[in-house]
């Protein structure tokens, strides 16, 4: 398979090192500041750059009849536009805040408790999420994947980010950038009695890299919009 990376941090070099050892071959590198360049000469892009590129990468895939996946969070102010526009161009797209086959399994996870505990009174919910100190969005959008889950299941309304002042029926996030520090996201149920904690830690970034490539190579020749549930068959 054939694919273009859509930048070329830390992350898209990571991949390009899984995807090789996968047998693929990697045809395109675009930096940053890049906005021209032909992304019909791959079979997939995959998106890992900066929130103020996503946009232009995932339009350009869409017009170049490109599958794109993408992992860049910080940009889904536009995300109804992009979701449009997939359908208008017959694009293929997954997005994923979080491409770690494991992450995506405590995403599950998270959903199942949050719902088991929604009945019982009591426990206030609480979130954690650390990162590297380079990155530029807060909270994490695994973070946000995972209050949006609690949210669905239970009577929270809202998450907040590091604020002492907490409404009914609101999630706080506190977000904290330590140096090195890959992704550790933590969901917290505390009542006077006891607390329940569910917590994922990665370890490096290869968890991220492999879980791109897998979706890039289920979404080579397919169109529509999907995510990690319909990668992983969950």
């Amino acid at each position: 398979m054939k694919i273009a990376l859509l930048g070329y941090g830390k992350m898209g070099k990571t991949i390009e090192k899984i995807a090789t050892e996968r047998g693929h071959t990697i045809v395109l590198k675009v930096d940053k500041n890049d906005t021209t360049y032909d992304v019909s000469v791959a079979d997939v892009a995959i998106d890992f750059s900066i929130p103020s590129a996503a946009v232009n990468n995932i339009t350009n895939c869409f017009n170049a009849g490109t599958p794109i996946v993408s992992g860049t969070t910080g940009w889904l102010d536009s995300y109804d536009h992009i979701i449009t526009l997939c359908k208008e161009k017959k694009g293929g797209f997954i997005y994923a805040s979080n491409y770690s086959l494991g992450v995506n399994l405590f995403f599950e996870l998270n959903r199942k408790l949050a719902k088991m505990m929604n009945p019982l009174e009591g426990y206030d919910i609480t979130m954690e999420e650390i990162h590297h100190t380079e990155k530029l969005d807060a909270p994490s959008g695994t973070a946000i994947t995972l209050a949006e889950g609690v949210i669905e299941n239970t009577k929270n309304e809202a998450w907040v980010l590091d604020t002492n002042i907490v409404a009914q029926n609101t999630i706080p996030i506190t977000a904290k950038r330590i140096e090195k520090v890959p992704g550790t996201h933590t969901v917290t149920y505390a009542s006077e009695v006891d607390s329940i904690e569910i917590k994922h830690t990665a370890h490096n970034r290869n968890g991220f890299a492999l879980g791109a490539v897998v979706a890039a190579e289920w979404i080579n020749g397919k169109t529509g919009i999907f995510s990690m549930k319909d990668v992983l068959g969950l």
